[in-house]
């Protein structure tokens, strides 16, 4: 779940160091609470009727279970060397911790389903989960892509926002359709993923926003 260091390629040292950081802040397990910050704070309706303070109690709450237990349980894995690296570098070393991340991510919109948030919010959170799902399903076969998965179900996720929601505007999915961009454009130069991992990667994580739309 985090981002191995890769042998060199041709791209020069520069391309290669803003790469890294662009993977780092456009991490999957962070891509839910950019999104939900989004909802709570620039959404007109999404947290329609709720107070400053709970919706950042919120928010924490996406960061909390979508982040912070994924990632310290995959710190925890490492020092207890069930797993070799933090990095995730295998098929085999992923099955455990994405087990974790389903879990995760499942608790956060089973909890937001049971507080009466909006369809938006319950849809998007549902999408995340089903996501991961069939990440750790792909990964039976092929190592996808993790940050283009998250990637590319916000980018079909503000693409349907424009599309149907109450306040259409496709400003904020250009936005997010260049960091996508960006985001596959930097794994493709400092991760060992093959372009088929990438692009697989996009289509996984757009496939589960659709459906998610149509079980809320």
């Amino acid at each position: 779940m985090m981002n191995a260091p890769t042998a060199p390629n041709h791209q020069p040292a520069f391309i290669r160091v803003l790469a890294h950081v662009v993977s780092y802040v456009f991490h999957p397990l962070f891509i839910a609470t950019y999104v939900m910050a989004f909802l709570a704070y620039l959404h007109p309706y999404a947290f329609a009727g709720i107070r400053e303070l709970k919706k950042t109690f919120m928010v924490i709450s996406v960061f909390f279970n979508t982040a912070f237990i994924p990632l310290f349980a995959v710190f925890i894995m490492w020092r207890l060397k069930l797993i070799d690296s933090p990095y995730l570098r295998t098929q085999k070393e992923r099955i455990i911790p994405y087990s974790v991340a389903m879990i995760c991510y499942f608790w956060a919109w089973y909890v937001f389903r049971n507080q009466g948030v909006s369809d938006t919010v319950q849809s998007f959170l549902l999408g995340s989960f089903l996501a991961v799902c069939l990440a750790w399903i792909a990964n039976i076969y092929t190592r996808i892509s993790m940050h283009t998965t998250a990637a590319g179900g916000a980018v079909v996720f503000f693409l349907l926002q424009a599309l149907y929601g109450p306040d259409p505007t496709g400003y904020y999915f250009a936005i997010v359709l260049f960091i996508a961009g960006l985001t596959g454009t930097a794994r493709l130069i400092v991760s060992d993923h093959t372009p088929a991992q990438i692009y697989l990667g996009f289509l996984a994580g757009g496939l589960c926003q659709v459906v998610a739309l149509y079980f809320v």
